[in-house]
């Protein structure tokens, strides 16, 4: 067994296809049957269910591909470290970030690319339980999340921001004379949220009810992305998180403040306190450290 064919198999699981997941490592397709072939040989276990295409993978190929993440991880951290004794810093930063905040990452990522130019990232969107559990499994270097869901005994934390709310609203299709919004103007209008069940559309959810309104949104989706086509298209307006840069993606769009509109838990970057985490990690936390330490503040004050 060698760490290629745990990149194989793991390339297969993203692209779900032989000749894409070929194509992913820079080998042919019969290139990579014969080496995933040869693992199951090594380990006397089928792992991936063939038929004329990919079909998935059996149970224990389930099982191994868990562990091959972590084996890569490991083998990641480790080059990593090598990288840190020899005064560099190399390697993918993996970051999990809930999908909605008042922060850009952008402003993370940016100086630490123009410091490292050799640093790569890897950017998830997930749930805060989903972060915290990727960060325990050494499946995320840091995480953005809010901090609710977070025992600092385990973890490390650089508190960031509450977030506010405001009205993502395309200026083609809506214009609005107030400076700042109410929740009944809001009730009005044909909204765009994410997914019951999310953390942030959880907070939009109890800023309603707590006002006695019951609105019904014309568009749900878990993905940004598709609000914000939505928006831009005049199909509706959508509650997005103030200063997370939405407004630059097109002169058009704009973000009004909404009145007494916050999630009450706080944002932070948080790295998992136990072994083993990578120099890698710990580097870039102590960088995010410098950057935000003493210019973030809170965006309710």
């Amino acid at each position: 067994m060698d760490i290629k064919q745990l990149k194989f198999l793991i390339a297969l699981d993203q692209t779900r296809h032989f000749g894409r997941a070929a194509a992913l490592c820079h080998i042919t397709q019969p290139t990579l049957s014969m080496r995933l072939r040869n693992l199951e040989d090594e380990l006397n276990l089928v792992l991936v269910k063939r038929g004329q295409r990919f079909e998935g993978f059996t149970e224990a190929g389930e099982r191994i591909l868990a562990w091959a993440r972590t084996l890569l991880a490991a083998h990641d951290g480790l080059q990593a470290e090598a990288a840190s004794c020899r005064g560099q810093l190399v390697g993918c930063l993996r970051l999990g970030m809930v999908p909605l905040a008042s922060f850009n990452p952008t402003h993370l990522i940016k100086p630490l690319t123009q410091r490292y130019p050799e640093l790569r990232f890897q950017l998830s969107s997930l749930s805060s339980e989903q972060i915290i559990d990727g960060l325990s499994r050494n499946q995320l270097d840091l995480g953005l999340c809010y901090l609710d869901q977070v025992n600092t005994s385990y973890f490390e934390v650089i508190e960031l921001a509450s977030t506010r709310m405001g009205l993502l609203h395309d200026t083609r299709f809506f214009t609005f004379q107030e400076r700042e919004l109410n929740w009944e103007t809001l009730g009005r209008l044909p909204l765009g949220l994410l997914t019951t069940g999310m953390h942030f559309r959880q907070s939009i959810d109890l800023c309603f009810r707590s006002r006695g309104l019951d609105p019904h949104p014309l568009l749900e989706s878990e993905s940004t992305f598709q609000l914000v086509q939505a928006v831009s298209a005049g199909i509706c307006c959508a509650i997005m998180p103030l200063a997370n840069g939405l407004e630059d993606l097109s002169e058009h769009l704009r973000v009004l403040p909404i009145a007494e509109a916050a999630v009450h838990a706080p944002l932070g970057l948080v790295l998992r306190r136990t072994e083993p985490r990578s120099a890698l990690a710990e580097q870039c936390f102590a960088e995010a450290r410098s950057i935000f330490g003493g210019s973030v503040k809170n965006t309710d004050a």
